[in-house]
């Protein structure tokens, strides 16, 4: 069962995962679906047509609009922004030309970054604080700026990758390998990494 703060708006039809937190003056629009084991921070808006996968953390002040897809494990940091009209004026009505974004597993967004929709953020990747993406991202790439560009890789548990003259690193934390290979990036298995 989710836990509601008696302040946040949860209105028929959206679905929350068991577990999930709503926190002080959010608001769930109808068709939403947030998983299992999320924390919704205070006031997130959360559009209908959404999707949130489980475990995934929503800081303070976000807003997730109609069209965008959130997979499982996704940290979204305090006042991130998503978009989801690449040409908005206010005397024109272009709800039938919003754009899809998907953010993918293990990804995060620092806080006050903006998304341009219609992108995809791959798996694991890092987008730095106030960072504005505004085309794809690889999985487990580093992006920073306005706009933002890669500057490095870092490992699924967000630590900056350094690869050697084979093009191999391992993550310092975990001890996990990865693999630098025509501009993208895979795990090693213990197998691979004793070859």
């Amino acid at each position: 069962m989710a836990d509601i703060h008696p302040t946040a708006i949860v209105d028929s039809g959206a679905t929350i995962g068991k577990g999930t937190k709503v926190w002080h003056f959010s608001h769930l629009m109808s068709t939403c679906v947030v998983g299992d084991n999320c924390v919704i921070g205070q006031n997130v808006y959360i559009d209908s047509n959404t999707s949130i996968g489980n475990r995934v953390k929503i800081q303070n002040n976000v807003s997730i609009y109609n069209g965008v897809i959130i997979e499982d494990d996704v940290f979204l940091g305090p006042s991130m922004v998503f978009t989801n009209v690449i040409n908005p004026r206010s005397f024109i009505e272009r709800k039938a030309e919003f754009r899809k974004t998907v953010v993918r597993q293990g990804a995060t967004i620092g806080a006050n970054a903006t998304i341009i929709c219609g992108i995809e953020i791959g798996n694991y990747a890092m987008i730095g604080a106030g960072a504005v993406v505004v085309i794809d991202v690889l999985p487990f790439a580093l992006m920073v700026g306005n706009p933002a560009k890669q500057i490095g890789w870092v490992s699924e548990a967000g630590i900056t990758l350094s690869f050697d003259t084979m093009g191999i690193a391992t993550c310092s934390e975990t001890g996990v390998s990865y693999m630098l290979e025509n501009g993208k990036i895979s795990q090693l298995s213990a197998r691979d990494r004793s070859r």
